[in-house]
């Protein structure tokens, strides 16, 4: 299973480029890569890049794919489904749990869905710590093609398969963290007392 790092937002709440911001000597994003690369279950990650970040990102070492759509996590999702089935996360996110990872993309498999979605009790989705099949791409084809650039209701439309995070261990919900403000990264370290 590949694993896709969507990494096309702006920080504007950041008030920079967060994904480059170093913690502990590494970039936001090399956090959140490696966590992903500690899942057993994915033997390959891609970045996707907006336009304007791709060549910053080039310098990683990861093979990359310029999402051209800029309409947001859908557009993403959709330029990563171009090379295949996909994990999909977002770039600041350094607390992923890689068994949490492994525990999605197996229920993605079984499921034979399109999609394999975290969800909460309130409904609310996790569209970025999910799985999803090559064959989803046309889906969100059509969704892009009308204007509807809403991931969760793209899902909700679908046939997806839906992991009740109320049913999980409590210590994975650390990871769906990410980061939005320089305050966040103070929050890093108050979490299981991780230190990045």
């Amino acid at each position: 299973m590949m694993g896709a790092v969507l990494a096309g937002g702006r920080g504007r709440r950041f008030g920079g480029d967060k994904l480059l911001f170093k913690i502990s000597g590494e970039p936001l994003i090399s956090h959140t890569i490696e966590r992903l690369e500690s899942a057993d279950s994915i033997d390959e990650i891609i970045i996707v890049a907006s336009p304007e970040n791709a060549e910053r990102l080039r310098g990683l070492g990861y093979r990359l794919v310029v999402d051209e759509l800029l309409v947001g996590p859908i557009g993403g999702i959709y330029t990563a489904l171009s090379l295949g089935d996909a994990f999909v996360v977002a770039g600041d996110m350094p607390l992923l749990v890689p068994e949490f990872v492994d525990f999605v993309v197996e229920r993605f498999k079984l499921s034979k869905k399109p999609a394999c979605v975290p969800r909460w009790g309130n409904g609310y989705l996790e569209p970025l710590h999910a799985a999803y099949s090559s064959d989803f791409k046309d889906f969100l084809e059509n969704k892009i093609e009308v204007g509807q650039y809403a991931i969760n209701r793209a899902i909700m439309e679908s046939n997806a398969c839906y992991i009740e995070i109320g049913s999980l261990p409590e210590e994975w919900r650390e990871s769906f963290f990410n980061v939005n403000t320089r305050e966040d990264l103070g929050r890093i370290r108050g979490i299981r007392g991780r230190v990045l």
